[in-house]
């Protein structure tokens, strides 16, 4: 798989964005005091907005909006308190950008709010599995779904790519009963969630390209992740190279979605793993059979 197979993500509203032949960046935006690398940074909505609007200037294409932390051993939020920092936000980006609005959420009321507010896409840490209403309200909105594969609160299998089949499998027949077309579905196989050592994250990224077998498009998030850390012996806040060259090789094995704090150091590096890719393949045209 050379990552340059176009197909159009369909979202709400609407929209739709193609992925493939250049890769795209999903920005994190966290309107969250306490998230692993960059909570606490923005205090007002406005402060936020200027924020996401300086990703999309660097290159973003959707804009990733959460409002609870999820990293290992973070207080959970009541919904309300979600709702309270990230619809505000939605609300204000939506008439100052064409970017893909994203609500990292798994539930369902949240989700719904934010789609009515102006985003596009549910990003579901969960997969679906914890509330799959959320794929019921994918099916009625025409919402954009990222589906990401966790370890979370359940026993996992030894192999990592069999247990991201096991999951994800299960979380696509809850998309599809729910009549979620597979055009509305991007697959996210959750670096760094129920992970716990560097090299198991390490083999998820050696072994990337297997998970085309679904025939989907799927999303990296190696953003500053712990695992990153042990290699470089970096600080989270430090670790913006080190996400750039694991978003450039998870490039070329076919990830067209990529989800970063730091979106201009990562859209260099996906430029030049553009290039290269099609490069490669204007060669493997052009020579003699």
């Amino acid at each position: 798989m050379t990552g340059l197979e176009g197909s159009l993500w369909r979202v709400a509203h609407g929209r739709e964005i193609e992925l493939g032949r250049r890769s795209a960046i999903m920005a994190i935006i966290n309107v969250t005091p306490d998230s692993f690398s960059d909570g606490g940074r923005f205090e007002t909505v406005e402060a936020v907005v200027e924020h996401a609007l300086q990703a999309v200037a660097d290159g973003a294409a959707i804009i990733d909006i959460g409002g609870e932390s999820t990293r290992p051993g973070a207080a959970a939020v009541s919904p309300s308190e979600e709702q309270a920092r990230v619809l505000p936000v939605i609300e204000a980006l939506r008439g100052r950008t064409e970017a893909l609005i994203s609500i990292d959420t798994y539930r369902a009321e949240t989700a719904r709010l934010a789609i009515s507010a102006g985003a596009h896409i549910v990003n579901d840490v969960f997969g679906l599995q914890r509330e799959p209403a959320i794929a019921d309200l994918a099916a009625a909105t025409g919402a954009g779904l990222c589906i990401m594969h966790t370890g979370r609160d359940r026993a996992k299998l030894p192999d990592v790519i069999a247990d991201q089949m096991h999951f994800l499998k299960r979380s696509l027949a809850i998309a599809a009963a729910a009549g979620v077309g597979n055009d509305h579905i991007v697959l996210d196989p959750g670096f760094g969630f129920a992970k716990e050592t560097a090299e198991e994250n390490l083999e998820l990224m050696a072994r990337f390209s297997e998970l085309s077998r679904f025939g989907l498009p799927l999303l990296a998030g190696t953003s500053r992740k712990r695992f990153l850390g042990t290699v470089t012996r970096r600080e989270a806040p430090e670790r913006d190279v080190a996400t750039a060259a694991s978003s450039a090789l998870l490039r070329l094995q076919g990830a067209a979605v990529f989800r970063v704090h730091n979106v201009a150091i990562n859209r260099d590096a996906l430029d030049i793993a553009d290039a290269m890719l099609n490069a490669r393949q204007d060669f493997e045209r052009k020579r003699p059979t």
